[in-house]
């Protein structure tokens, strides 16, 4: 059992047929996405700030269906939810949701479940609204809107005094009933009862989410919206190595040979740049690294160039289905001055890889191993794409 006591009921209207959307089911039942356009109603209640009664009004043929759907949509705090058949009209299933209203409830919230993308932001702010005065919010016209009788044009109607009314529409609870106990006509929504008899109502900002779930058009475009951006098809992967330097071996860097530097100590022939971008497009491509695909106690790669391991990894990721979109490199280090053939060891790197390669270069002002001259680090990055039907 609950012990809240919710102040504030929101009657959930989903009573309708739906024909205009084309479907055999009453539109509240209609799949859309996951859940159905009622589930997706439901869970925008839910998301709310304060705690309220929910009150489900459904046609009366489909009441076990929709207690089962609002049951599992509500969970720990069903207690707070109420499912009701509707009436004959959209004004009888509101009166019916009004006779269900518990004691503690002060502030009344009428809501089209087909409106079912509403954010729960918009029903606080209609809430907070409602606590003190009737409101109904909508979004102001852009069209330009013109007067006929048949076909001709009367006149231009002036869009600035003119609202899309959207739901949900708040109340305070008594205005509310009180109005709909003295309506002697069926109007189109429930501002206009609380209008006829005599009270005011206030226009507060609407949602561009609110919009009416009508035709299939309008459910067309729910659907992208539920299903959200299409997946990404761009990875990227981070890659760094590091070796110390050694005179007893020539010096070979960014797949160039640099004479009169000292080269880097390593199984194979301590390319750190092109190490590093193994590492960041095996990474990109999620294979691992350059330790797992091409380990030391391998005897084949003592020695090799660092244009094979490029070439063999540029093989491993364009057969997992991706293709490399570019590669960024940053050397830290004090020797060698990399300006001088950055030009070159791009121009090298972009023909093994196939895409865009930018290398840049800095110190660390003397701090650490690479500012004391003992070895070189070199960090890349990898932005790869999946091919696609991979």
């Amino acid at each position: 059992m609950t012990d809240v006591t919710p102040s504030t009921a929101v009657v959930l209207v989903a009573a309708g047929s739906g024909t205009r959307l084309g479907e055999r089911m009453p539109k509240a039942f209609v799949r859309l996405g996951d859940r159905t356009i009622l589930e997706h109603a439901v869970d925008r209640v839910l998301g709310m700030t304060d705690p309220v009664q929910l009150i489900v009004v459904v046609p009366a043929q489909e009441l076990a269906r929709a207690r089962e759907l609002v049951e599992r949509r509500t969970g720990r705090v069903r207690e707070l939810a109420t499912v009701i058949a509707g009436g004959s009209s959209r004004q009888a299933s509101v009166a019916a949701g009004l006779a269900a209203l518990g004691p503690t409830v002060r502030t009344v919230l009428v809501h089209d479940a087909a409106r079912a993308l509403t954010p729960s932001e918009q029903l606080d702010a209609v809430a907070r609204a409602a606590a003190t005065a009737s409101v109904v919010p909508g979004l102001p016209v852009t069209d330009t809107i013109k007067r006929i009788a048949e076909d001709v044009v009367l006149e231009t109607v002036d869009r600035s005094e003119l609202l899309a009314v959207q739901t949900p529409q708040g109340f305070p609870r008594d205005v509310l009933v009180d109005a709909y106990a003295s309506a002697q006509e069926e109007y189109t929504d429930d501002a206009a009862v609380v209008a006829a008899a005599g009270h005011d109502v206030h226009g507060v900002p609407g949602d561009p989410l609110a919009f009416k779930i009508t035709t299939p058009w309008d459910l067309q475009r729910a659907e992208r919206l539920v299903a959200g951006p299409p997946a990404s098809s761009l990875r990227t992967g981070i890659g760094v190595d590091v070796h110390a330097f050694s005179p007893d071996v020539p010096l070979w860097l960014g797949g160039l040979h640099w004479p009169d530097e000292p080269g880097l100590a390593g199984h194979s022939d301590g390319d750190a740049i092109a190490h590093a971008i193994c590492d960041a497009v095996l990474s990109a491509a999620g294979l691992g690294d350059i330790g797992s695909r091409f380990g030391t106690a391998d005897p084949g790669y003592a020695g090799a160039r660092g244009e094979v391991f490029l070439r063999e990894t540029v093989r491993l990721v364009t057969g997992a289905g991706y293709s490399i979109v570019s590669v960024a490199v940053q050397v830290v280090s004090q020797r060698p001055k990399l300006s001088k053939r950055r030009a070159e060891v791009e121009a090298v790197l972009e023909g093994i890889v196939g895409a865009p390669v930018s290398v840049a270069g800095t110190t660390t002002d003397g701090l650490g191993f690479p500012g004391r001259g003992e070895g070189l680090t070199a960090i890349a990055s990898a932005l790869v794409e999946r091919l696609p039907g991979r």
